[in-house]
């Protein structure tokens, strides 16, 4: 006999339950496992073990016409690797991916730990900056540009407002998305219109349209992938290291120990991107009646994958609301999992790593001033972190 099936009136879009999702996400992860969102007529997942499922079954959980929460943005994304499902995802996700290897990113380690070290000590000899538009935001922009092959600074300027217009667009269609679909617009039409003359030679963006030149990939898919960078490889990077400034502020103990053992910067970025996720929530339709704890989800309906309330579960993580860099939560959510994964996790790593290691090489402690969140349909990140009272190494 099914069970009856939880249902909530949250609204996850609503401007206070973007500033901080954490409490809303306890009460559906309280509720079950799948809780209807009767505001947005989602199926919310909301437990660990249920998202992983999810993120692992493609054919049941697709991504074509789903990964948004309104028609337009889904219609947009049409045939770009968010939202296509393999066999098309596998060509164009090995596009994307071509110049994203380990071998890739060896060879522009050092060029980006050079960015951030000199971001870094001239920050450090102000005393006084803002974490998110000195240091979070600065240093991804550098990258993703130089990386894409953009020349024009007009262009430039505009990553930042792209990028995070991309990622309120895939919210429902409420006042934020009407807003930011002009803004997103501009990014589509910019990137669907690059040739492969716009782009120094070199670069990635220039190797994806050599890509559709020599038949690998169909021409159109050249825009979309371009498009996928910025959209995706700049916001999500910006929050994080954002993210990582805020908790340390917070935990200084971490920080110490961070300082005294550099070599747990790789668990510390973990451990960050499974305290704070990077989206409210990302989209699927089930292709298919499918059975979560004897709640069945009917074909055709639209799903939210929660990441953040998957991170906090206490069934999956031991004390959860505790922030712990020896922890090394590999398997944490926020990079997603299975097909679907993040293509550019490697290069958002290599720019992380590079962020923390230059922070502890020339500060040895400092002092944050109240946070102000970035309101966004779908990034979780923060907007400005005063920082001062910076101590020099």
């Amino acid at each position: 006999m099914t069970k009856t099936v939880a249902t909530s009136d949250i609204d996850l879009w609503s401007d206070d339950n973007l500033s901080n999702p954490y409490p809303s996400y306890a009460i559906l992860r309280d509720q079950a496992a799948v809780v209807k969102l009767t505001h947005s007529n989602v199926w919310a997942l909301t437990r660990y073990a249920a998202i992983r499922d999810a993120l692992g079954d493609w054919a049941t959980f697709s991504s074509e016409n789903a990964v948004g929460f309104n028609e337009g943005v889904n219609q947009a994304l049409a045939g770009t690797t968010l939202a296509t499902d393999p066999p098309l995802h596998t060509t164009l996700r090995a596009t994307l991916s071509e110049n994203l290897t380990p071998r890739a990113l060896r060879g522009m380690k050092d060029a980006i730990d050079l960015k951030a070290d000199t971001i870094v000590r001239q920050l450090v000899a102000r005393g006084t900056f803002d974490g998110i538009e000195d240091l979070a935001r600065e240093l991804p922009l550098q990258i993703v540009v130089d990386l894409i092959g953009v020349n024009d600074d007009n262009v430039r300027r505009n990553n930042l407002e792209w990028g995070s217009a991309a990622f309120n667009v895939l919210g429902p269609m409420n006042a934020r998305t009407e807003a930011n679909f002009p803004l997103a617009g501009q990014l589509y039409q910019w990137a669907s219109q690059l040739s492969i003359d716009q782009l120094a030679p070199g670069s990635i963006g220039h190797s994806i349209f050599a890509a559709a030149q020599r038949g690998e990939i169909p021409p159109e898919s050249c825009g979309h992938i371009i498009h996928q960078y910025v959209a995706a490889g700049l916001d999500t990077t910006i929050a994080t290291i954002g993210n990582a400034l805020h908790l340390f502020g917070q935990h200084q103990d971490q920080y110490r120990l961070l300082c005294q053992n550099p070599a747990l910067v790789p668990s510390a970025l973990n451990e960050v991107l499974r305290y704070c996720a990077l989206m409210i929530a990302t989209g699927r339709h089930t292709t298919r009646d499918v059975d979560i704890d004897g709640t069945v989800i009917p074909k055709g309906s639209q799903v939210a994958l929660l990441f953040g309330a998957g991170n906090h579960d206490p069934r999956h993580f031991e004390n959860p609301e505790q922030f712990l860099i020896e922890r090394n939560p590999l398997d944490h959510l926020s990079f997603g999992y299975g097909v679907h994964s993040c293509a550019g996790q490697g290069l958002a790593r290599l720019e992380i790593y590079a962020a923390l290691e230059a922070l502890i090489k020339h500060v040895t402690s400092f002092k944050i001033g109240p946070a102000v969140r970035k309101i966004n349909n779908s990034s979780l990140a923060l907007d400005k972190l005063p920082i001062f009272d910076v101590v020099p190494v």
